[in-house]
Order: structure tokens, then C-alpha cells, then sequence
């Protein structure tokens, strides 16, 4: 069975630090995945970059600084963008397709089972899914947040081995590279625990939405999942081809738990609640120890409007988030 990859492409490696998407550095992450084809793998894309290319297209125009002007932006730009993907795999006689999500078609069950199935027809006719966010209809309320989280979740939707999130950056580090020289690389995370998010530290560069902090939040959810993910330089993506191998300098979170049931993983990452219900610490110790269902006698009380069928998250005393179910 062939293994399958996925590899996200943040705005920054796509445009090289510059405001224009990059088309050379395309082509070479493009003769990457032509190689790592004809070795036998199945590979997705989820690419960022629709903004920019919007922006190019456009001229670098003056914009008001509200969410309508990136929506015109990804409008305008996600079209060239494809086109780009399209006319340089094309070279490689490769085909590509399509898909654009939002939180929205991952938050409702069936929707989520339908983009799983329509990623894995693309993969089983040897296609190349080239997946971003819907930002030219995407309101805050309905936004999967950003690149890295959907990468992530495009790897439980294509049951996916590994995924290579590549960046500006080889890694995460002990420190800020771009402030601490005496920084050292982390090699492996078998585990993410606050320390890790707190070396994540805050945003990344101002072209893209992402951080190292979103980078944590995605290997947390491939880890539930048993998928590695790496975080590695998009510098020089031949290195696509030592990070297959568990070898080259970047950050490998490794899972060392069984992987969630898929419907598991999709109420504990994607599904969104609709209210919480509070439990005395019986129910508390009953459920997270040893696994049972709740009952009405250990509710002490809700928050919220929800009905049958609704997804809602079950909190202690205190307001701690324990578990969600429906």
C-alpha cells in the first residue's frame, strides 16, 4: 500500500520572503513531489498563497485594513494561484484538483465523511489534491484558523503517514533563532506538553497567518492521529527526501500512542461545541479513568443551548475542558 504525505506550503516559502509568489521555488517543490511520485508515494498539497497572488495580480494595491480586502485578495488570487499549480505539474504530466475548506465543512460530520471521500478518489487516480482554506467566503465563526491546522487535518482525512509542514524556520528551538544565536535545534517531540507551546513563542512572519505556535497545535492533532509530523525549512525542498526517511535538520514530532478512532479524532479537533455541561468529580474520575458514559446524577449544571445530536464539551468544577461527546 503506498504511503501517503502530505506537505503544507506556508505564504512565506511560496513567496520566498518577497510579496509575489516565487514561481522557480514552485517548480522545484513541484519536481520534489514528481520524485517522490515515481518512488511510490501518494502526496497532497495544501498550499497557502492565494493572498499573494492576489496581490500581484492586482498590483500591489492600497487596501483598507478590514477582512473584506484579504477576501477580495483570496478571490482574486486563488484562481492564479491553481493555474500556477496546474501549468508547472502540468511539466510532469501530472494532474492536479482542487479543494477548498472551511471550518465549516470539517464541523458537520457529513460533510467531513464527503471531503474525505472526494480526497481519497483524487489519491486513488493518482491526482494531486491541492487544498487551502475558502478565506474568499471564510468569516471568523467558520475559519479552520490556519495552514498548519488544516495540513494537519487534511492528514486524518487522507490517512496520511507523515506531515511536512516546511517554513521559514528548520525547526523548533530552545530559543528564538532570530534573536538567540546560542538557539539548538529540538530534533524529536514524542510528547507536547506546556514547556513545548511555550518555546513556540508568538506569530511568524506578517505574510502568512501561522506561527511555530500553530505548527504545536497541528503535530498535536497528528500525534492523536499517529501521524509524525515535521516542522522543516522550505528553503530547499529536496529535503523532502531525507525528512521521508527520519533523517536531515528539522523537528520530528513522533506519536508514541495507538491512533484515535477517526470519528474520535474529528469531536476532539473539528467538531465544534455547542455547550458545556459541568460535572461534580465523580463523574469526573468515572469517565476520564475509567471510561464511562455520564449520567444524569453526576450534571451539576449547562451553559449554553444544545439538542439532541449536539456536540458538547464536558468541564470539572473549575471550567476545565475534559472531554467533548455528542
Amino acid at each position: 500500500m503506498s504511503k501517503t504525505i502530505v506537505i503544507k506550503l506556508g505564504s512565506s516559502t511560496l513567496t520566498l520572503g518577497s510579496k509575489h509568489l516565487n514561481r522557480a521555488h514552485m517548480l522545484e517543490v513541484v519536481r520534489v513531489i514528481a520524485g517522490l511520485k515515481k518512488a511510490g508515494y501518494k502526496v497532497v498539497l495544501v498550499s497557502s498563497g492565494a493572498v499573494a497572488a492576489g496581490r500581484e495580480l492586482l498590483g500591489d494595491p492600497q487596501l483598507p485594513a478590514v477582512l473584506s480586502s484579504k477576501q477580495l485578495l483570496a478571490s482574486v488570487g486563488q484562481g492564479r494561484l491553481i493555474e500556477i499549480w496546474e501549468s508547472l505539474f502540468a511539466i510532469y504530466d501530472i494532474h492536479i484538483g482542487q479543494i477548498l475548506l472551511t471550518g465549516a465543512d470539517l464541523d458537520d460530520r457529513e460533510r467531513f465523511l464527503n471531503a474525505r471521500d472526494t480526497l481519497k478518489a483524487l489519491l486513488d487516480f493518482n491526482i494531486v489534491p491541492v487544498i487551502n482554506e475558502n478565506d474568499a467566503v471564510c468569516i471568523q465563526e467558520i475559519k479552520v484558523g490556519d495552514n498548519d491546522n488544516l495540513a494537519a487535518i487534511s492528514g486524518v482525512l487522507a490517512e496520511a503517514a507523515q506531515v511536512i509542514l516546511f517554513t521559514d524556520q528548520k525547526g523548533l528551538y530552545t530559543k528564538d533563532p532570530r534573536k538567540f544565536k546560542d538557539a539548538k535545534l529540538i530534533r524529536e517531540v514524542h510528547e507536547i506538553t506546556d514547556e513545548i507551546y511555550e518555546l513556540a513563542g508568538g506569530a511568524g512572519t506578517s505574510l502568512g497567518t501561522g506561527g511555530m505556535a500553530t505548527k504545536i497545535k497541528a503535530a498535536s492533532t497528528a500525534l492523536k492521529a499517529g501521524m509524525e509530523l515535521i516542522i522543516a525549512s522550505g528553503a530547499k525542498p529536496e529535503i523532502v527526501f531525507d525528512l521521508v526517511k527520519g533523517e536531515g535538520e528539522a523537528t520530528f514530532f513522533k506519536p508514541t500512542h495507538s491512533p484515535l478512532m477517526v470519528k474520535k479524532l474529528w469531536l476532539s479537533t473539528m467538531a465544534k461545541s455547542s455547550g458545556q455541561i459541568f460535572i461534580d468529580d465523580g463523574a469526573k474520575e468515572a469517565i476520564i479513568k475509567n471510561g464511562a458514559s455520564l449520567l444524569p446524577s453526576g450534571i451539576i449544571k449547562v451553559a449554553g443551548e444544545f439538542y439532541r445530536g449536539s456536540i458538547v464539551t464536558l468541564c470539572d468544577l473549575s471550567g476545565k475542558k475534559l472531554a467533548k461527546g455528542i
